[in-house]
């Protein structure tokens, strides 16, 4: 089953030879996109939804050379959760790929289940193996300044590649930071990590075209993203029901969600029956409970693309 849509994604990959750095804004994808906001925040109104708590960025891949970008508040930075995850995968295959991190069993089990299960623990082994840091009990301050700057090694590496909306040093946490962890947040700038929707949905891009590190690690990233958006789960807050019950019986889904009490956003790769394809990053925040916002939004994109796919 691997073998065959790691062999299918490899085709459909081939095609993306020109992609840009950052996909380019198409004005009648804003339009999409802004429809879709403007749906969301009328229906949600009565329950207190302003525009300002929701980011949405659409990026349209069937013009596989030339994919194209819409945006709603996508330039924002907002707390991301766990999509901040997303990121951490990528770095950690250049690592790889760059002979910085050793290709282990470990590694390759920490991966799986920082992305699969969002698990934090996960994702705190591979921060440590990315930044050469770890958590512990505070430092005096000559060494707390260097833990710091090692910390932002993420960060670095993304804006070297022209991402402007990444902010990737903090572990994620259930109970709180601790130790050398919250003492890195008193002293220095900035205290969280941040996220736009555009960096998110031109990351997400790179990742399905092949060009995140390399054609054969973009196919395992995409391996590990994949979900079953009809799969039966008791779970509320199973990654695939973030955006998975807005789909269309038929359609394919690539994620990472992330949410807290206060943020509930997801990053999608979705595929239709129609043979529309495309990138949705949709963040909300101050309505964590409120699992139909993001629903509602990829409803009223995938009737736009839908539409558009008709022309």
């Amino acid at each position: 089953m691997l073998i065959r849509f790691v062999s299918g994604l490899l085709a459909f990959v081939a095609a993306f030879a020109c992609l840009r750095a950052q996909p380019a804004a198409d004005p009648r994808l804003d339009i999409v996109v802004q429809r879709a906001a403007a749906d969301t925040v009328e229906r949600f109104r009565t329950r207190g939804l302003q525009p300002e708590q929701l980011a949405i960025t659409l990026v349209d891949l069937r013009d596989p050379a030339a994919p194209r970008r819409g945006s709603v508040r996508g330039d924002v930075l907002i707390y991301p959760a766990s999509v901040i995850k997303l990121f951490y995968l990528a770095a950690t295959h250049r690592w790889m790929e760059d002979g910085r991190i050793a290709d282990t069993a470990e590694v390759r089990r920490a991966m799986r289940d920082m992305i699969v299960d969002s698990s934090n623990d996960a994702t705190h082994y591979l921060i440590d193996l990315l930044t050469g840091t770890t958590s512990g009990p505070e430092l005096p301050d000559p060494e707390i300044k260097v833990w710091f700057e090692k910390r932002n090694a993420v960060t670095s590496y993304f804006a070297s590649l022209g991402y402007t909306g990444v902010l990737a040093h903090k572990k994620p946490w259930g109970d709180g930071p601790y130790g050398r962890e919250w003492q890195a947040i008193r002293l220095f700038e900035p205290k969280r990590n941040m996220l736009t929707t555009d960096d998110t949905a031109r990351l997400f891009t790179e990742i399905v075209a092949g060009k995140c590190v390399s054609v054969a690690r973009s196919a395992e990233m995409m391996a590990l993203l994949s979900r079953d958006p009809a799969a039966k789960s008791a779970d509320p807050d199973d990654q695939a029901k973030f955006t998975g019950p807005a789909l269309p019986p038929g359609s394919r889904l690539w994620s990472k969600a992330g949410w807290t009490s206060q943020t509930r956003h997801d990053a999608a790769c979705i595929e239709l029956p129609g043979g529309a394809r495309f990138i949705l990053v949709v963040f909300t925040t101050g309505h964590a409970g409120e699992r139909e916002i993001i629903r509602t939004a990829a409803r009223s994109v995938i009737a736009g693309m839908t539409d558009a796919a008709k022309k």
